[in-house]
């Protein structure tokens, strides 16, 4: 049985991978209900945990306090689960695929011409189809990592089924689906879940690898 993650872990957790994120972005992320979220949200701000900011974009962050709680809890989570092991086996499985991943993303945005980088207007429906079949692939080499990675930690299970929600939605032929910010597109989940995994082991972004 996976360990069973604080919902306070997973709520202060969840916004600082996401830096700034809305009550129904939080409720895909963690697969936790809105009546638990709104009351955890509320108890936190209470606390000086976290806030809520307007302008744009606007929704709810950690405060300072917030994430040094947050800090606190994940490394005791890590240890009182003894999940250690097993998360590091499966990051060093991800990292290769992450590497590749972010490789299909970029021939997703650009295409090469004559040497110069251009935005790709996904016009050539060849060409975009050979890099959704290069997604599709990753993916499948993903799933085991990501099976592993929820075995351990309940909350990382929360992962997969938003991967293949986007994945769905570009195969289908949406492709705003694959690397749109501010949705939850494929990049968009593959690169919290990067985070997560990195914030979890206390691994420094870019000191192994590049974004």
């Amino acid at each position: 049985m996976p360990y069973p993650s604080d919902p306070r872990l997973v709520v202060l957790h969840t916004l600082a991978v996401k830096g700034v994120s809305s009550v129904e972005a939080l409720l895909t992320a963690t697969a936790l209900s809105a009546t638990d979220v709104v009351a955890l949200l509320d108890e936190l701000r209470e606390a000086g945990s976290v806030e809520h900011r307007e302008g744009m974009p606007a929704g709810w962050s950690l405060t300072r306090v917030g994430r040094k709680e947050r800090d606190v809890l994940l490394a005791e989570e890590l240890d009182v689960a003894g999940a250690r092991t097993a998360v590091e086996a499966a990051y060093h499985r991800f990292q290769p695929i992450n590497a590749e991943l972010l490789t299909t993303c970029t021939a997703w945005q650009l295409r090469d011409s004559g040497g110069a980088a251009l935005a790709n207007d996904h016009a050539d429906a060849d060409y975009d189809g050979a890099v959704v079949r290069r997604l599709v692939e990753l993916d499948a080499r993903a799933r085991p990592v990501l099976a592993d990675l929820a075995a351990v930690l309940a909350r990382l299970g929360a992962y997969r089924p938003r991967l293949d929600h986007a994945l769905r939605r570009v195969v289908a032929g949406e492709g705003d689906w694959f690397t749109r910010p501010l949705i939850d597109s494929y990049h968009t989940v593959w690169f919290e879940l990067h985070q997560d995994l990195l914030d979890t082991l206390g691994i420094e972004r870019g000191s192994q690898e590049q974004r």
